[in-house]
């Protein structure tokens, strides 16, 4: 039995919620390009690279998009992304996320984010929690995105911890399959705790203790 010495958290959907602007700002292109795209459309993008979540868009396009393109509208999207962070405080903080990060701080456990955005930087920036972490896996530091295990073994080896003391903290299907392939024991909560793969599962992060997270009991 190992002791859970460092916890990995997703950033979208687990310490703040930027869902509604992810959605808001795909809605937004899908529109300007006579593309249909609805709530539905983008469950399927949860947990998945900004150019894998324009593929999945542009399934329903009329006319093909060559890579410039696609490109570009990645961009126009991320555009649109970014002005609505600016919307983001300290009082975006997800249920539970402070009271779980300040105690794992006082039982010496490593912190850190594994999160496939390339805006994490920005989004701890203006939530308050820019220093807060032992160190940050995202989207600008790899080229496998999730369910792929590329960012939470990159998160692991940058607190220098072995996967297998690690507990990844993710709301997504596709973030809980890559802490399974990280060789890491997975907290599943909201959309993502029905996972079967999922070694502990809630609601939210309020809804757990930290023994709970740190014990090595299945769901």
């Amino acid at each position: 039995m190992h002791k859970t010495a460092a916890v990995i958290f997703d950033l979208d959907g687990v310490i703040v919620s930027t869902d509604e602007f992810h959605y808001l700002a795909w809605k937004e292109l899908a529109d300007a390009e006579g593309i249909p795209f609805d709530r539905e459309d983008n469950e399927r993008l949860r947990g998945v690279s900004r150019m894998e979540s324009l593929d999945i868009l542009l399934e329903k396009a009329l006319k093909p998009y060559s890579d410039a393109n696609k490109a570009d509208m990645a961009e126009r999207k991320n555009a649109m992304y970014r002005g609505l962070l600016e919307r983001l405080s300290p009082a975006d903080l997800l249920t539970g996320v402070a009271e779980v990060i300040d105690g794992l701080r006082l039982r010496g456990v490593k912190i850190a984010i594994g999160s496939s955005s390339k805006n994490a930087s920005r989004i701890l920036k203006a939530i308050g929690l820019a220093d807060t972490f032992d160190a940050v896996a995202d989207g600008t530091h790899i080229t496998r995105s999730k369910p792929d295990p590329e960012v939470f073994t990159l998160a692991a080896h940058l607190v220098g911890i072995p996967p297998e003391q690690c507990l990844v903290v993710e709301d997504a299907h596709a973030g809980v399959e890559a802490g399974v392939a990280a060789g890491m024991r997975v907290l599943a909560v909201g959309p993502a705790a029905d996972h079967p793969s999922a070694t502990l599962r809630a609601k939210d992060l309020s809804a757990i203790s930290l023994d709970e997270m740190l014990s090595h009991r299945t769901a």
